[in-house]
């Protein structure tokens, strides 16, 4: 429950700072009709519905199991992510194409950018503060891994997806400061056109890494190799223990994952002492890797050797 509650607060701090952002950008693209403009306050509006529907899917996932669904609701989260990554490419990398390819066939005249600096700036700000959030968040669960390595990694969308969008809205804001600057030392209406495709091109491919990575999720992805390497050695460290067969494991949420083992116990021992060596494999396991919060074991006795 602290690590969802922790995700919320990076929810909220971003679609805080999307709305306050988006609002401005809109002011100042109305007032320059700058297309870069335009297509950050695009992508700061879908960023914050992006949030809302994380949130959806944060409340969705946290219902209890029922009959129908026997291993709970985790997996919700990850289909509105999906969903998230789906309109960024769509929503934000597609209409950033249309305005600066509209922009380029019919440059706006360049007009005064005080306008454009002062929005852009505040907006470097905001998102800088929630991309901090996401980022702390981030780095609890990241241990000695590099980031991009930490965040093919991470299981939990409400993190990476928040994450990721921020950072695209920073290097976004950069590529529209530089499209306006530009623009007006070289008196060069063009570049505002060609910083729009530039921002579309970025959002659209954040949104493929973020199909690529959420949908091995959705699927059933199972545990890292590392983790399987830590059950086979907790296995090998239970003198019971004749043969583990590989692990099988799938995540159900972003703490929570199931796993089934085939064990092989030593032939000698009892039902009563089989039992007992499968309750300690357990534990170990839990105590190691509490993510596994539900775990099956089929416990039979390896043959014995004639």
């Amino acid at each position: 429950m602290a690590g969802s509650s922790s995700s919320k607060t990076v929810v909220y701090g971003a679609i805080g700072a999307n709305v306050a952002i988006a609002v401005a950008k809109f002011v100042a693209a109305f007032f320059t009709g700058s297309a870069a403009m335009l297509s950050e306050s695009i992508h700061s509006l879908v960023d914050s519905g992006n949030g809302l529907l994380i949130l959806l899917g944060l409340a969705r996932s946290a219902r209890p199991a029922d009959d129908e669904h026997p291993f709970g609701h985790g997996k919700e989260l990850y289909f509105w992510t999906m969903i998230v990554a789906v309109l960024i490419f769509a929503v934000g990398g597609g209409i950033s194409l249309y305005e600066g390819w509209i922009h380029i066939q019919k440059p706006a005249p360049l007009s005064d950018p005080t306008w454009n600096y002062w929005v852009l700036g505040l907006a470097v700000v905001f998102e800088g503060v929630a991309f901090t959030l996401a980022y702390r968040e981030f780095n609890k669960t990241r241990g000695d891994a590099g980031f991009w390595q930490a965040l093919r990694a991470s299981r939990d969308p409400a993190v990476y997806a928040i994450l990721l969008e921020d950072l695209a809205a920073l290097v976004g804001l950069l590529i529209a400061l530089a499209g306006v600057f530009f623009g007006h030392l070289l008196n060069n209406p063009y570049l505002d056109g060609s910083a729009s495709l530039a921002i579309g091109v970025l959002l659209i491919g954040m949104a493929v890494f973020m199909l690529t990575e959420t949908r091995g999720l959705l699927v059933g992805e199972g545990v890292d190799a590392a983790t399987l390497a830590s059950l086979r050695a907790l296995a090998a460290a239970e003198p019971a223990v004749a043969r583990l067969h590989p692990p099988l494991s799938m995540y159900l949420g972003p703490q929570e994952a199931i796993l089934a083992l085939d064990v092989r116990f030593r032939p000698e021992l009892s039902a009563e002492e089989t039992v007992a060596a499968t309750a300690r494999l357990e534990h170990a396991i839990r105590a190691k890797h509490p993510e596994f919060t539900r775990i099956f074991v089929e416990a039979t006795a390896a043959a014995a050797k004639g």
